[in-house]
C-alpha cells in the first residue's frame, strides 16, 4: 500500500532501525554514571550529539535532544522570550508556522505577552521586508520556519536571518520539514526538529541554541541536557534518531532530485486531468517531496476515504477532515482553496509506479464524490445581460463543499451583474466562496452579517 504522508511521518529507516536495536543492547545504562556501563551509554550519547550537531551546524554543547518536535518548540520559545524578558514580551512569527508554534505564541499571549502574525503570500512565503517590519523595538523573539508542513514552500530564512540580526533579535527556526534534505541556511538563533519526519524513531526532537543566546529554561530545573529538555534520555532513540539523521543526508542529494521528478510529474498531471483543481505552494521555492492541491467541489474526508480505498495514504488540510470544522490556517493565510485539499508527501524510496498509479485513479475518484454531492459538471454559460437581480441560497447547518455547490448550481439563473448572496455558517465558506470566485472568474464582493453565520456575496461577471 503506497504511502504517501511522509511529512506527518516518515517510515523508520533501515539504518535507524539498526541503530536502535544495537543501542537497546548496549545504552541501556544512565550516561551520566562513571561505571563502565554508565561510560558506554555517555560515549554513544555524546556520538550521536556530535552527530546531529554536524547536520545541523552547530556546536555538540549548543544541541540537546527533547521527547519530540513539539517540546523543543515550546522549550525554544519559553526559554528565549523569559531570557530576553528585559528587552520585552513582543513576539513576531510568520502566519503558517506550524500548530506547536502557534499554541506557543497563544500562550505566550495569554500571560500578557504581545504578537505579531505576518502575513504570507498565496505562495505560502513571507515578504522579508515585511517581517522585518514586524520587528519592534521589544521584539524578543522572531519564529520562521525553514518549510512549511503544508504545501512545502520554503521560506526565505537567510533573508529573515539577515533583518533579525540588524535588529538584534534572535531567530528561532523550525526545521522539522527540511532538515533531512540539508542544512538550514545561517543565520538562525535557535532551531527545532523532530526525528520521525526523516525516518528516526518518534519521541526525539532538537533544540539547538546559539552560544551568546539568552536563554532561561522553563520550569523546574533539571541536571540533564544542560538543563533545556528534564527527563531521562531516550537513549536508544537518541542513537537511532542520529544515525538516521546522518543516513538521510548522505542520500539526500540523489533522492531529492528522483522525488522532485515525481512531484513535478504530479503538479503536471493533476493540473491537466483534474477539472477545477488549484496547486498550491511554490512550483520552484519548495521541498522536493511535496505538493498539495484542492479540488473544488469535493469533500475531502470523502476523497481521502476513497484515496484509502484504494490503498493510497495522503493527508489533507481541508476542514471537513478535523474535529475543529476549520480550516487548515496555513491554507487559510495564503487565501487558497481549501475544499476537497490533499497533500501528497513521498518518502525516500517511493516508486515512480505507484505515482503512475496513483495519477491514473485520482481523476475517477474526484469526480466519482463530485457526482455523489451533485456538483455541476462544468462552468454554465454566461447569460445575457439584463436587469439587476439577486438570488438567496440558504446553506445554513451544511459544510463546505455545499455552500460552494449551491452557488454553483444558482450562478447560471442570474443575469450579468446580478448578485447571489449565501448565507452559511461553516467557517471554510470564508475562505472557499471567495476562492471559488478567483477561479470561476466572478466578483467577490464580500461579507456581511447575517442572523446566523454570514452573509458572502457574489456578482456574475461577463
Amino acid at each position: 500500500m503506497p504511502y504517501f504522508d511522509a511529512a506527518s511521518a516518515a517510515p523508520l529507516h533501515p539504518v535507524a532501525r539498526q541503530a536502535l536495536l544495537a543501542a537497546l543492547d548496549e545504552g541501556w545504562a544512565d550516561p551520566a554514571r562513571l561505571y563502565r556501563e554508565g561510560r558506554r551509554a555517555g560515549l554513544l550519547l555524546d556520538a550521536a550529539r556530535e552527530a546531529a550537531a554536524e547536520a545541523v551546524g552547530c556546536r555538540p554543547d549548543e544541541l540537546v535532544f527533547t521527547s519530540s518536535g513539539t517540546t523543543a518548540v515550546h522549550a525554544g520559545i519559553a526559554g528565549a522570550l523569559s531570557g530576553r524578558r528585559r528587552v520585552g514580551g513582543h513576539l513576531a512569527l510568520s502566519a503558517v508556522e506550524h500548530s506547536s508554534v502557534l499554541h506557543a505564541a497563544a500562550a505566550h499571549e495569554a500571560t500578557g505577552g504581545s504578537l505579531t502574525e505576518v502575513p504570507v503570500d498565496r505562495t505560502g512565503a513571507v515578504d522579508p521586508e515585511v517581517y522585518g517590519a514586524a520587528l519592534r523595538a521589544d521584539t524578543a523573539l522572531a519564529c520562521l520556519q525553514s518549510a512549511n508542513h503544508e504545501v512545502g514552500t520554503e521560506q526565505p530564512v537567510a533573508e529573515v536571518a539577515a533583518l533579525c540580526a540588524d535588529a538584534g533579535v534572535p531567530l528561532l527556526v523550525d526545521a522539522a520539514q527540511s532538515l533531512g534534505w540539508g542544512p538550514v541556511p545561517a543565520g538562525w538563533s535557535l532551531l527545532t526538529a523532530s526525528a520521525h519526519k526523516w525516518g528516526g524513531p518518534a519521541g526525539v526532537g532538537l533544540l539547538a541554541v546559539r552560544k551568546g543566546v539568552r536563554f532561561s529554561p522553563p520550569g523546574p530545573a533539571g541536571e540533564r541536557e544542560s538543563g533545556r529538555a528534564p527527563g531521562f534520555e531516550n537513549l536508544p532513540a537518541i542513537v537511532a534518531a542520529a544515525a538516521s539523521l546522518r543516513a538521510v543526508r548522505g542520500e539526500a542529494a540523489a533522492e531529492s532530485a528522483r522525488l522532485r521528478a515525481l512531484v513535478d510529474r504530479i503538479r503536471t498531471v493533476v493540473a491537466e486531468q483534474v477539472p477545477d483543481v488549484e496547486v498550491v505552494g511554490d512550483p520552484e521555492r519548495r521541498l522536493p517531496h511535496l505538493v498539495t492541491f484542492s479540488c473544488l467541489y469535493v469533500d475531502g474526508e470523502t476523497l481521502l476515504h476513497e484515496l484509502d480505498r484504494r490503498e493510497f495514504s495522503v493527508s489533507s488540510g481541508s476542514s471537513c477532515t478535523s474535529s475543529t470544522l476549520a480550516p487548515s490556517h496555513v491554507l487559510r493565510a495564503m487565501g487558497v482553496l481549501s475544499e476537497g485539499n490533499v497533500r501528497v508527501s513521498l518518502p525516500p524510496g517511493t516508486a515512480g509506479t505507484d505515482v503512475d498509479r496513483f495519477l491514473e485513479i485520482l481523476p475517477g475518484v474526484v469526480a466519482e464524490v463530485r457526482e455523489r454531492l451533485g456538483a455541476p459538471a462544468a462552468p454554465a454559460a454566461a447569460p445575457s445581460p439584463g436587469p439587476a437581480a439577486s438570488l438567496v441560497v440558504d446553506a445554513l447547518g451544511r459544510r463546505c463543499p455545499i455552500p460552494v455547490i449551491e452557488l454553483a448550481k444558482v450562478i447560471e439563473e442570474i443575469p450579468v451583474g446580478a448578485t447571489v448572496t449565501v448565507l452559511a455558517d461553516d467557517e471554510a465558506a470564508r475562505l472557499d466562496i471567495p476562492a471559488w470566485c478567483e477561479m470561476r472568474g466572478q466578483e467577490y464582493v464580500g461579507e456581511e452579517p447575517a442572523d446566523r453565520g454570514s452573509a458572502y456575496v457574489v456578482r456574475r461577471l461577463g
